[in-house]
């Protein structure tokens, strides 16, 4: 089964030209090292709850938009093989953000179900 990396960002909305850019960018060097699928979704309805949610993970301010994203790999195997060399990678070692990535929540997950 695949294996996913997941992320949620806070983009300031200004800055949503940068940051597909920057997607398109990274996404290309992703594919290049064996990723199947990356995908990056604006937030167009993300509701605030009374608990959390989506802004309260990435502290988003009135002026960001938060962002969900994920990267599928064919396996665990083939991201563990790429993810080193994608980081030590010029390419994303120069890549300027265009949003805090300290506030960014990511992770990998193992697929359990695909339907």
């Amino acid at each position: 089964m695949s294996y996913i990396n997941g992320m949620v960002a806070a983009v300031p909305s200004e800055n949503k030209d940068a940051y597909l850019a920057h997607v398109r960018s990274a996404g290309a060097i992703f594919k290049e090292y064996g990723a199947t699928q990356c995908v990056d979704a604006w937030g167009d309805d993300v509701p605030h709850g009374k608990v959390t949610d989506f802004h309260r993970a990435v502290q988003a301010t009135a002026d960001e938009t938060v962002v969900f994203s994920w990267i599928t790999w064919p396996d665990k195997a083939t991201h563990d093989a790429a993810w080193e060399k994608i980081m030590q990678d010029p390419r994303m070692t120069d890549m300027k953000m265009p949003f805090d990535g300290q506030r960014m929540v990511y992770g990998g997950f193992e697929t359990l179900l695909e339907s």
